[in-house]
């Protein structure tokens, strides 16, 4: 089983746990763009992007993080041309199949949002396979987005919600906030407290749009595929240094505060 930092350990790498985010997001960008300046098919951008995935899953897991949400395709993302989908969805079954033996070994619990009725058989097969039988770990919870997208999610509670009052499940009155939150695909997971975004793009691209409402955002002009452990450990030292107010004020505010 995977040893997670000590105290000591997490010095060494200028972090702390008790600044440590529980929930990081990221929007791993570039992978075409890296391949691109380098005179190489996009595809070979989405193979590099894969060792970057494996390194920031096992750090991720060794800070003991609660979860892990990576942004594999979005809802629009079937709009590229057929050979680069084909080959990103070859990449999935290979990543799901390939590493069962390292996720069981960190304790890491994998899942998935978005929509799944459109990823072929034997991808869906392999992914369902590796939620179940990574199901009993205790660790990190690593979660992909795969064909998601964050309107159609919302979408998709509003029209629950609007079916559960038409059969008198639920009375008008009682539709707030947490009857949203709990029809969304992440209905008992933890809001990210950090969203990073490779690349340099200063967007969100329709990822999370309800959950992100209080993140914390790090851009980085680092493109995917070179985003490793210490652009990792980057951000996490740039989240530690923020101050989250969630709209109010800190309880000792600073000079700026006070004007």
């Amino acid at each position: 089983m995977e040893q997670t930092y000590s105290d000591a350990e997490l010095a060494d790498r200028g972090l702390r746990a008790d600044r440590l985010p529980q929930h990081v997001a990221i929007i791993m960008d570039g992978n075409g763009r890296w391949a691109r300046a380098r005179g190489l098919p996009r595809i070979e951008g989405h193979r590099r992007g894969v060792q970057s995935v494996r390194e920031v899953v096992e750090e991720a897991a060794r800070l003991n993080l609660r979860q892990l949400t990576l942004y594999c395709l979005s809802s629009e993302n079937w709009k590229r041309p057929a050979a680069e989908v084909d080959l990103l969805m070859h990449l999935l079954h290979w990543y799901v199949v390939a590493e069962r033996k390292l996720l069981m070994e960190q304790n890491v619990q994998f899942c998935t949002i978005g929509r799944t009725d459109r990823l072929p058989d034997k991808v869906l097969r392999e992914v369902r396979d590796t939620r179940e039988i990574t199901s009993g770990n205790t660790g990190l919870n690593l979660c992909l987005a795969l064909d998601y997208g964050g309107r159609a999610e919302i979408v998709r509670a509003v029209q629950t919600i609007v079916a559960d009052v038409a059969a008198g499940r639920l009375a008008a009155d009682q539709i707030g906030e947490d009857s949203i939150a709990e029809r969304l695909y992440t209905a008992n997971m933890p809001d990210p407290d950090l969203v990073v975004r490779t690349a340099g793009e200063m967007r969100v691209s329709n990822f999370l749009l309800w959950q992100m409402s209080y993140a914390e955002l790090w851009v980085t002009e680092t493109p995917w595929p070179e985003f490793r452990v210490e652009s990792f450990r980057e951000a996490l030292r740039g989240y530690a240094k923020r101050e989250r107010r969630f709209g109010g004020l800190t309880t000792e505010p600073s000079a700026k505060d006070e004007g």
